[in-house]
């Protein structure tokens, strides 16, 4: 035996110097994490507490293995291996004493025992500190924040500190009994609806997207929209987009999206003629489409779902006329540039024939059926993610053992009991692997969803969600697009450090009464609007995370990448205004109102696109542009005149852009 210590290696995805031991720990406990969400949601469900801590519990013991706590770039050390096992401890008590206890806790309600409260300090302090880790110090700081908050005031902790709170922001205070009851012992805290939604819905939907994506499903999406597109103008770049659209059923990040799907197809869209900062831009938007793309919208529809009551299958229904808008727009960006440039297809020969995709893939899509078909057997969606993942496993399983048995001794590959070995253990490897993927893949939204808890649970105690609405309805003055306006650069200034899923939560707490109440938008459309406007820091400068990561892989300049990202996706400011004020096409109608809807929805952002570009069919002047401008707006406009001039506007300004190509085609020929 070697005295020599254990050599260090590089964790996956974290770029962390880490011993081996510590690496298995990580599987092992990422795998255990899966497996109790697969148990939880397809064979005996949990009461509330229980599958909320142990979830957390986990999430946290993951967290603190694999990001050390002086960053991923250095060796753990002495020092650094001290405190992370001492939050590793705090996880533990902080799951394991609401198990063990909780029955107890019940008991005395609102009547805390001192080890009650000191276990709730240890909890708030060591989800801070997972989620500085995790998902970035921006979160953690707005959720100190809100703890300092609730303590100003007369009767808090920290009375001193409500002298400096403005007049509106003020509150009584509380002492740190009622806060860490609220926060830790209650249902409006830590472990409230955010985190129930990560550790119900979104965990097993995370976990069917890693068996996708370790099962090669991202790149038989990929190749079936570039057999789909790849011969037209633009090819890749209209791939780029129907690869995110597809991508977005797997991928729970736009970030994520950019990686996966453009390091494919950004190459290809320079290779094209498209400028380095076009590619990186494209995609970005595409990919910040697939976040909004049904069924899973990037875990929003489950939340939308919770806070609004609405039924999960209703969410997506409604979603997807709308998303639908947005790739159309992307898409029709793509293609004008394309003849802008004078661009034309790749040849048949560089691209995947959709036969052979299919033939090789279409396994992929069998999982996805059953999701949809369960769906819409209103099935519970936690059950409907575990049937998902077990439909996917049995599929790759049968896959390959119809190949192990029968076409691989045809390539001269026999059936040997050693050869049986191999495949089961490398089967078993596989396995694993998607259990720890899916596990890591859920460890910063659940740690989000922990802190907007705490957001939540400080709004609820303070009343700030009504003071906030009183002061949205006195800056905007009652008007409805300045409210929405300001809604928009709430939501931008929040992406700055939060990550999209809890910029919605904290954004729909403190904006969502009075878009409701005070400015009359129904609930469902309130929502939907906040969830796509918190979408737009991805691609809106100056912190186009998006459109930054589409840099670089495209090697071009960030800013101009993002601001390229920042008009491709236009659509998502755009198309959340039409929702309010055409709130048919979400809350339903009469058929001629939806289809009309529908249509100068989809000519409007057609004709933005053609104006912003200045072409079309060929290239157009400035008067038609600012026509269709006027025009615009006037289709955003809720009256059936003004909506009928201005289709008939934008009508007459494309078919003449239409005809005066016609004719300069024919005078060339």
């Amino acid at each position: 035996m070697s005295d020599s210590p254990t050599p260090p290696v590089t964790v996956p995805g974290g770029n962390a110097i880490q011993p081996r031991p510590i690496l298995w720990l990580i599987t092992l406990v990422a795998v255990g994490l899966s497996l109790f969400q697969l148990y939880a949601a397809g064979i005996q469900p949990l009461g509330l507490f229980y599958q909320r801590s142990i979830h957390l519990m986990l999430i946290m013991m993951l967290a603190f293995l694999i990001f050390p706590v002086f960053g991923t770039k250095r060796a753990r050390g002495a020092l650094g291996g001290v405190i992370d096992a001492v939050f590793f401890a705090g996880a533990l008590i902080t799951g394991g004493y609401l198990v063990i206890y909780l029955d107890e806790i019940i008991g005395r309600a609102g009547f805390w025992s001192q080890t009650d409260i000191v276990v709730g300090c240890i909890a708030t302090v060591t989800v801070l500190e997972a989620s500085r880790r995790a998902v970035g110090l921006g979160m953690t700081l707005i959720g100190a924040v809100a703890i300092l908050y609730a303590f100003a005031g007369p009767r808090g902790e920290l009375p001193w500190l409500g002298q400096f709170l403005p007049g509106i922001l003020e509150h009584r205070g509380y002492n740190i009994d009622r806060v860490v009851g609220q926060l830790y012992l209650g249902q409006e805290g830590i472990f409230g609806l955010p985190l129930g939604v990560a550790a119900t819905f979104i965990f097993v939907f995370v976990l069917f997207g890693a068996f996708l994506e370790s099962t090669g499903a991202g790149k038989f999406f990929i190749d079936m929209a570039y057999a789909a597109t790849g011969r037209q103008r633009g090819g890749p770049a209209k791939a780029a987009v129907l690869a995110s659209a597809g991508m977005g059923s797997i991928s729970g990040s736009a970030i994520a999206n950019v990686v996966t799907t453009g390091a494919f197809t950004i190459p290809l869209m320079k290779r094209l003629g498209y400028k380095p900062h076009q590619a990186g831009g494209i995609e970005a938007a595409a990919s910040t489409g697939g976040q909004i793309m049904p069924p899973l919208m990037g875990a929003g529809a489950f939340l939308i779902a919770e806070y609004t009551g609405v039924p999960y299958l209703e969410v997506v229904k409604v979603s997807i006329l709308p998303a639908i808008m947005y790739f159309a727009t992307v898409y029709l960006f793509v293609h004008i540039i394309a003849l802008k440039q004078g661009m034309q297809g790749m040849a048949r020969s560089e691209l995947p024939q959709m036969r052979q995709v299919m033939r090789d893939g279409w396994h992929f899509l069998l999982p996805l059926g059953v999701l949809v078909w369960l769906l819409a057997m209103h099935m519970s969606p936690m059950r409907v993610g575990f049937y998902a993942v077990i439909t996917m496993v049995v599929v790759a399983v049968l896959r390959y053992t119809v190949w192990f048995l029968f076409v691989a001794p045809t390539q001269g590959q026999p059936v040997t009991p050693a050869a049986i070995g191999r495949v089961v253990r490398a089967g078993i490897v596989k396995l694993v692997e998607g259990l720890e993927l899916g596990a890591r893949n859920a460890v910063a939204v659940s740690m989000a969803c922990a802190v907007a808890g705490i957001i939540v649970g400080v709004v609820g105690l303070t009343g700030l969600g009504l003071k906030f609405s009183a002061m949205m309805m006195a800056f905007s003055g009652g008007n409805i697009i300045l409210a929405l306006v300001m809604v928009l650069l709430a939501s931008l200034v929040l992406g700055m450090g939060l990550p999209v899923t809890a910029s919605y939560i904290v954004l729909i707490v403190l904006v969502g009464p009075a878009l409701t109440a005070e400015f009359g938008i129904p609930l469902l459309i309130a929502h939907l609007v906040v969830f796509w406007y918190s979408q737009d820091s991805n691609v809106t400068p100056p912190i186009a995370l998006a459109g930054f990561a589409g840099a670089a892989i495209a090697g071009s300049k960030p800013m101009e990448t993002g601001f390229q990202a920042w008009k491709f996706a236009k659509g998502l400011y755009l198309i959340p205004v039409f929702m309010v004020f055409n709130p048919e096409i979400i809350m339903g109608g009469p058929w001629p109102v939806v289809i009309w809807n529908g249509v100068i929805a989809l000519l409007a952002l057609g004709a933005f696109a053609a104006a912003l570009e200045g072409y079309l069919f060929m290239r157009m002047s400035w008067l038609p542009r600012i026509a269709i401008s006027g025009a615009i707006i006037a289709v955003f406009y809720p009256d059936l005149l003004v909506e009928v001039a201005g289709v008939v506007v934008m009508a007459l300004a494309l078919g003449g852009n239409w005809l005066a190509s016609r004719r300069r085609a024919l005078t060339a020929g």
